[in-house]
């Protein structure tokens, strides 16, 4: 069961970080695409980034995300884990153990998640004068 859980991981991490996979053609150049369509000449909005904040921001909310989607697959685990114990005591005691740890990471992420979204967001105003 350890390896299901790694091969699940690992799997989630590959379609979530090699998008190129799924493409059925090479897309040639890609940013500029993405820059006609969301600029002047499509939706309208700006492409253009002028700090390093929100490139920060952004990797940061993606980094919390992942991790929380890690902590709902391990608390799915860890109840099924509990509904599939029939009686088994030492089942039972490691479906609570990960169920607690998938909590506290929860609250972990969670608090991180305020964190910093909090002091990025103070920065920005200090640093941009809004």
């Amino acid at each position: 069961m350890k390896y299901f859980i790694w091969i699940l991981v690992l799997m989630v991490m590959i379609f979530s970080f090699v998008p190129d996979f799924a493409l059925a053609q090479n897309l040639g150049d890609w940013k500029n695409m993405l820059d006609d369509t969301a600029g002047s000449n499509g939706a309208g909005y700006d492409t253009e980034v002028d700090s390093v904040e929100p490139m920060i921001a952004t990797i940061i909310r993606f980094a919390l995300s992942f991790l929380g989607v890690i902590f709902l697959v391990l608390a799915i685990y860890g109840g099924f884990l509990w509904m599939t114990a029939r009686g088994n005591e030492s089942q039972i005691e490691k479906a609570k153990s990960l169920l607690t740890a998938a909590i506290v990471g929860m609250i972990i992420v969670v608090a991180s998640y305020a964190l910093s979204a909090f002091v990025i967001e103070n920065l920005t105003k200090s640093t941009l004068d809004f």
